[in-house]
């Protein structure tokens, strides 16, 4: 039950008689009135829990954009039900103008719709919708909360798509189709042409060059159908918060564009999140089909508060990659994990793989690295220099173990990563 605002007006009105005839007997007389029209207001309502609820499906969308969520109510009893509904979607679905005004005769229905926007990647849920039946004197109401679970999956946004175009007209220049082939971009032999200056003398094909009577070269182009393992991590450290999103978000993001421009290539891409246990796998997706599985399967991730298993994490890359890959490891260069976990396993994916570790960084501690003043900010300063001067100690190290590294800040990771993957590509070395 609920007690609208004209139950306290009417109540305040109660002062007029009291002033006429001042009194216990006038005071509870009207208290008595109050009460039996709030009774007979909530006995003449539209029983709520006659109202019934349908929920449409909800298709999924990328983080920020908007979408319409639906539900269907059907007044199921014998009086009109009048008043508000209000569809309870949990707040990160960021749903706006939820309270509904509603007004049901008998066996009559109204679809309702509330816009969503959600502000968090994953399921966002909502497990009922409340709806509150006002009386015909409008004193007061009869509420309930009708069971209607839904949910919307909100997939990452991808935001360095805008750095694909550069990225594949790169790539075109790769394969030839914008420039010449120059030895040593790539090892597949495509086709022969006549020698111009500047080209490669180890490029001559002598054979046909006697055959043709003139010079000729082979041209090259990057190898193809070649796989790529994507790899997240989404153990504690991937929990940090860089910015406003969580370094996994950055992550992902720079994994889907690698993905899109990889599969463009005409390579092969593979997804494995794990920490202690396989959370996501992506396989065998087609080109076509890639990003859709790869953003739907990222989509419920969250980093766990644990560490990351290296061990198993390395022993399932070596099962499923039998030929050899290119391992990107999007995991965070934090030095107690690293040496600890990560380094002990990477000669024996660095001898079958070519492996790549991605770091999201923070800028903030390079900013806090130059602050100067007193003695908090001097104290920061040199804890932002020793955790920059461990991280470059990690990246040797792994250069020493011939492991690519990339480390930089949420925006640009995933065009560096792109770079990265573009001049191993060139040089033949996938």
């Amino acid at each position: 039950m609920a007690i609208t605002g004209r139950s306290a007006l009417l109540v305040l009105a109660g002062a007029l008689p009291l002033a006429f005839a001042p009194g216990w007997a006038t005071f509870l007389g009207w208290l008595g009135v109050v009460v039996v029209a709030v009774a007979v207001d909530l006995t003449l309502a539209g029983s709520p829990l006659r109202v019934g609820v349908h929920r449409e499906a909800v298709p999924s969308v990328r983080l920020g954009e908007r979408l319409d969520a639906a539900v269907v109510l059907t007044n199921h009893g014998r009086r009109r039900v009048r008043g508000l509904a209000r569809d309870a979607w949990q707040p990160s679905a960021g749903a706006g103008g939820t309270r509904h005004a509603v007004d049901l005769a008998p066996g009559r229905a109204r679809r309702l719709v509330t816009q969503l926007r959600p502000v968090r990647r994953g399921d966002r849920t909502t497990g009922h919708v409340v709806v509150r039946s006002v009386g015909p004197l409008g004193l007061a109401a009869r509420q309930a909360s009708l069971a209607a679970p839904g949910s919307v999956r909100v997939l990452p946004e991808f935001r360095s798509r805008k750095h694909l175009p550069s990225k594949l007209a790169r790539l075109r220049e790769l394969e030839g189709r914008t420039a010449l082939h120059i030895r040593g971009q790539g090892t597949e032999f495509d086709s022969l042409r006549e020698y111009v200056d500047g080209d490669d003398v180890r490029s001559i094909d002598w054979r046909a060059t006697a055959r043709r009577g003139q010079v000729v070269v082979r041209t090259w182009r990057p190898e193809r159908d070649r796989r790529v393992l994507l790899v997240l991590d989404t153990s504690r450290t991937s929990a940090a918060r860089v910015g406003d999103e969580p370094r996994l978000d950055a992550a992902m993001d720079a994994a889907l564009l690698l993905a899109a421009l990889a599969s463009r290539a005409g390579d092969r891409v593979d997804l494995l999140a794990m920490d202690r246990r396989v959370r996501a796998r992506v396989e065998g997706a087609s080109r076509s089909d890639l990003l859709p599985r790869l953003v739907t399967a990222m989509a419920p991730l969250e980093a766990d508060l644990v560490e990351a298993d290296w061990t198993a994490i390395a022993g399932t890359v070596l099962d499923r990659a039998a030929q050899r890959s290119l391992v990107v490891l999007l995991t965070p260069l934090e030095a107690a994990a690293v040496e600890e976990g990560l380094l002990p396993v990477l000669p024996r994916l660095a001898q079958r793989h070519r492996v790549v570790v991605a770091s999201v960084a923070d800028p903030s501690v390079e900013a806090m690295a130059a602050g100067r003043g007193d003695a908090y900010v001097v104290y920061g300063a040199a804890a932002a220099a020793r955790s920059g001067l461990e991280r470059a100690a990690v990246t040797a190290e792994l250069g020493r173990l011939g492991v690519d590294v990339v480390d930089a800040p949420p925006e640009h990771l995933p065009p560096r990563l792109a770079d990265r993957y573009l001049a191993l590509k060139a040089a033949g070395l996938l």
